[in-house]
């Protein structure tokens, strides 16, 4: 099950967990008010697991690639590591799901402060267009990922600040309606 928490301001090592002290726990409940979803999944089958290819049938997720982030598989290593955690936005939903490995997806609450969610192998995320957030490996370094996509997909990624797009704008909207 999917871990969530507040982080501290700390800037050392982004891979740590950066829990605050004591920890404030982050509820599934509280991540769907962000319009973020989590599943769990059956990641030792995932070629052939009936409940993805419901959920890829029933979200029209028609693209998918498979993602190896360590530093002996994806080219650019560091520089792709520094992108990822860059605070950006996409004009699509981020489909993730973890098939080996772990990391964090870092994602800003309705009050701009972070929430990090651990990811471990069969979580399965969907974040919103238009939440800002960042993705980092954690002290294991090394993450094996399914990225879904509704048709053809698109790679652009807006950092902060990004919030005259109308994706960031209808996100804003759906927050305000939310609460």
């Amino acid at each position: 099950m999917v871990e969530a928490w507040y982080m501290d301001e700390s800037q050392e090592d982004q891979r740590a967990p950066h829990r605050l002290h004591p920890n404030r726990a982050v509820s599934l409940e509280q991540l769907r008010l962000l319009g973020v979803t989590y599943r769990k999944l059956d990641a030792d089958n995932y070629e052939t697991d009936p409940c993805l290819k419901e959920i890829r049938k029933a979200e029209n997720y028609s693209w998918m690639d498979i993602i190896t982030i360590h530093k002996d598989k994806l080219p650019n290593y560091e520089e792709k590591i520094k992108t990822f955690y860059e605070e950006h936005l996409h004009l699509d939903d981020e489909i993730r799901y973890i098939l080996d490995g772990s990391g964090y997806f870092d994602v800003r609450d309705k009050d701009d402060k972070w929430i990090r969610i651990s990811m471990e192998k069969g979580d399965m995320i969907t974040l919103p267009a238009g939440i800002y957030h960042r993705f980092t490996l954690d002290e294991n370094n090394y993450v094996k990922a399914m990225r879904l996509f509704v048709g053809e997909p698109v790679w652009t990624a807006y950092n902060r600040p990004a919030d005259d797009f109308p994706a960031r704008k209808q996100y804003m909207k759906f927050l305000t309606e939310a609460q």
